[in-house]
């Protein structure tokens, strides 16, 4: 019992000394659905239902990256305070889009954030390609396609032939 608590109080010790060497990133930019990659890896959309999410990072340099398959990627080097909450809010430039003809990819079965990439960019997270009037449309041709767990673990690549006008579905395996 004694060696049950005494475990338990160093554990909320190292705890509360974990999260004093943390702050926070908010990424206020539109749209809310830009990925947000901080030192290469794949945080998360920067809102979700029109909220900017917050995201716990070590204190220190991080470099943060926002990829949006419509916009130009905005890179830029932050400081992470311990306890203090840093806001990022780019302009997001446009880019020149694709013109038609078009067929549609969707990806159903994954978690909602999961980083969808084409030929190796990011295009987005798999909940806004799963359902029946949502998708990533495409010029007909050959892509290479990457769902990736939050982690960075591969749960799904797999080779796809978009054809005019028809939607491929590529579901979980």
């Amino acid at each position: 019992m004694k060696l049950t608590t005494i475990a338990v109080a160093v554990m909320a010790v190292l705890g509360a000394a974990n999260a004093q060497d943390t702050g926070r990133l908010v990424v206020k930019v539109k749209p809310g659905r830009t990925g947000v990659f901080v030192d290469g890896k794949y945080l998360g959309p920067a809102s979700n239902l029109m909220r900017a999410r917050t995201y716990k990072l070590a204190v220190g340099e991080h470099e943060v990256v926002l990829r949006e398959p419509r916009y130009q990627e905005q890179s830029q080097k932050i400081t992470i305070v311990k306890g203090k909450k840093t806001i990022v809010g780019p302009a997001m430039q446009a880019k020149t889009l694709t013109q038609p003809p078009y067929g549609v990819l969707r990806v159903n079965g994954f978690e909602k954030f999961a980083p969808v990439y084409v030929n190796g960019q990011y295009v987005g997270h798999a909940d806004e390609f799963n359902a029946s009037r949502q998708g990533l449309l495409l010029n007909p041709g050959e892509y290479e396609v990457k769902v990736t767990s939050m982690n960075g673990d591969t749960l799904l690549q797999q080779k796809v032939t978009i054809r005019e006008k028809v939607t491929e579905i590529l579901r979980k395996q």
